[in-house]
């Protein structure tokens, strides 16, 4: 195996956790900071987990990719709203066959970022993981953490490999799945559900499993989520759903990321999470109409409670 150069875009909940675990684990990890910069390179990152809390210090911080060395993997960690920004911010760190990783929510990403970068290989990465950044450089992980990762395009199975056992050596669970549209899809089935809901009900997880009727327009929608992935290709059970409401029924009370974005007063990742997955499920005649209400509910939150 190969010592590779992991560059980290977004270093809050969850580009803080991965690339913390990797860089405690004693990997090579260059982390880009927005306002936590100087907090981050002064105090290191601070990772408070259910496995065992961690600091990494001296950190190698950044404040902007052009100071960054080029790298053989890139995480990608940014909300999707930031997407526009990325064929700037990652070219400096761009170099022949770095491979890009996107540990996003939604559908769709890829293909974007793959026209600026025809030639480097591109992963879709899901985090199945309950993590919060709670301060300049300070992240909570309350539960879970597996990554789900599966290739784009133009990446070998031995890179995969290689990124699989670092992580695994770092004591992050990696699954490597066959097909990126079945996974996408099934990261959505939890997500569209759960932080649309939080949001337009001000509710955390555990409230709305408890209560019968959001317990069943929660299954609704994840049906609806099922039927339109299977329609556009993906390969998902129809058992899946009550699967993921059980699971949630475990899990500790959790504010779903979207939750936690209104809150701050954020924009909301809408177009990756659902209007991208209504217009693909539309383009195989697929209708969401649960989820297309939720859509409108969603903007009509956003446009009038944070861009307003």
């Amino acid at each position: 195996m190969r010592n590779l150069k992991y560059a980290v875009i977004g270093s809050g909940a969850i580009g803080g956790f991965y690339g913390g675990k990797l860089a405690n684990a004693g990997h090579d990890v260059h982390f880009l900071f927005h306002k936590d910069y100087e907090h981050a390179a002064k105090n290191g990152l601070c990772v408070d987990s259910v496995n065992g809390n961690f600091n990494i210090l001296p950190i190698n911080a950044y404040r902007s990719t052009t100071n960054m060395p080029p790298c053989d993997v890139i995480l990608v960690c940014l909300k999707t709203t930031q997407n526009h920004i990325l064929p700037d911010l990652l070219q400096p760190i761009i170099k022949a066959g770095t491979c890009i990783i996107m540990i996003q929510n939604g559908l769709g990403m890829e293909s974007d970022l793959s026209t600026y970068f025809p030639d480097n290989g591109i992963v879709g990465a899901m985090a199945f993981i309950c993590s919060n950044k709670i301060g300049p450089g300070h992240i909570n992980h309350l539960d879970y953490g597996a990554l789900t990762i599966a290739n784009f395009r133009n990446t070998s199975s031995g890179q995969m490999e290689e990124v699989a056992h670092d992580f695994i050596s770092a004591g992050v669970p990696v699954r490597i799945a066959d097909s990126l549209l079945t996974a996408r899809w099934r990261k959505l089935v939890w997500n569209i559900p759960y932080n649309g809901l939080s949001v337009v009900l001000h509710s955390q997880t555990d409230k709305l499993n408890a209560q019968p009727n959001t317990r069943q327009l929660l299954t609704d929608l994840m049906s609806e989520v099922i039927d339109a992935a299977n329609a556009c290709g993906a390969n998902i059970p129809v058992s899946f759903a009550s699967e993921m409401i059980k699971s949630t029924d475990s899990m500790k009370p959790y504010s779903p990321s979207m939750l936690l974005d209104y809150e701050r007063q954020q924009q909301m990742e809408i177009q990756y999470m659902y209007s991208n997955p209504i217009r693909s499920a539309a383009e195989y005649g697929f209708i969401m109409k649960k989820t297309e209400v939720l859509e409108q509910q969603l903007r009509y939150i956003n446009e009038e409670k944070i861009l307003k």
